[in-house]
């Protein structure tokens, strides 16, 4: 297990109860009391800790190297069910943008969203989690696909934002995001949106219309990074834990400001501490909201969408 900075206590704590765990089986000493003790202590300075996170503290948990990313929860969530679809049958098939049909239970739905990797070699092949412009317009094609075929759509956060290289931005990049808004906002099938991660920018929006927006207690949704506002604003990154606080990112600050629906509790100590739960609890919700929005007709999909986010930013002097 990989601890961050803020975790030190937890770790330390950790480290004596596996110490003292070992010595119980090593001799004949009596550990128990000791070990329930620890045990305890553990439990409680987790707790505490992970009660009182900062703004800076959630976005570093969203990066956790051992935090689930898209393709764990569509594997944990459909199984064998999910048929990966490549290319936007224009360009290529970007490998940072990953989708497919899958089934939840006995629905079929049409899933997709950004890929990191898990390592250097993984990381590279996905961009880092960050799409070109055909990886939206692969999005696009599998949303269009599931329209014509009455399949309801989920989408899955996790990106530092859009690539922003030279032959990204020749191949379109802006207009593939900006397609993909006005296109998912008048869809005519139900989306699910969870931002599971890192939801940051234009590259987060490019996936992010849908008809349930959700996200998981220690991702973040910004229209920029801590570390980049922090270094247009103060010209250093030294800023950033000022800047997280200040951009409202998270998913309380969300929720209060009604950028996203529903906030999904994760196990203590993140999504990475207990996948299984975190699995479970999201197949939950995939299917409750599916539920909530099934029996709506195309026509009331599409108005309370253009409702939904014809209302945001709306505010009274």
């Amino acid at each position: 297990m990989e601890y961050l900075e803020f975790e030190a206590p937890i770790k330390e704590l950790q480290e004596q109860f596996n110490k003292a765990c070992a010595i119980g089986v090593d001799s004949e000493v009596d550990v128990s009391e000791t070990c329930k003790q620890l045990e305890k202590k553990l439990e409680s300075t987790k707790k505490e800790i992970y009660k009182n996170l900062t703004a800076w503290q959630r976005v570093q948990l969203s990066r956790h190297p051992n935090r689930p990313y898209t393709l764990d929860y569509i594997n944990a969530i459909c199984g064998d069910t999910f048929l990966e679809l490549h290319g936007d049958r224009n360009v290529a098939d970007d490998k940072a943008m990953v989708g497919g049909l899958g089934k939840i239970g006995d629905q079929s739905f049409m899933i997709f969203g950004q890929q990191k990797g898990y390592n250097t070699k993984t990381r590279q092949y996905r961009n880092f989690g960050m799409a070109n412009p055909e990886g939206y317009r692969k999005a696009l094609r599998l949303m269009k696909s599931a329209e014509k075929f009455g399949v309801p759509v989920v989408t899955f956060i996790d990106t530092p934002g859009a690539y922003p290289g030279l032959e990204a931005e020749e191949r379109g990049q802006g207009e593939a995001i900006a397609r993909n808004i006005i296109e998912m906002t008048r869809l005519k099938v139900p989306i699910i949106v969870i931002v599971i991660g890192e939801g940051a920018s234009g590259g987060a929006l490019g996936i992010g219309v849908g008809d349930k927006v959700m996200m998981l207690e220690n991702s973040w949704y910004s229209v920029i990074s801590p570390e980049n506002c922090s270094s247009i604003l103060w010209r250093s990154w030294d800023h950033k834990e000022q800047a997280a606080e200040a951009l409202k990112l998270t998913a309380t600050d969300a929720k209060k400001l009604k950028v996203i629906d529903t906030i999904i509790k994760e196990p203590l100590g993140g999504a990475h501490s207990n996948r299984e739960e975190m699995f479970t609890n999201l197949k939950k919700v995939i299917i409750d909201s599916h539920e909530e929005l099934k029996n709506l007709s195309p026509k009331d999909l599409v108005d309370a969408r253009m409702e939904k986010y014809s209302s945001m930013g709306v505010f009274k002097g």
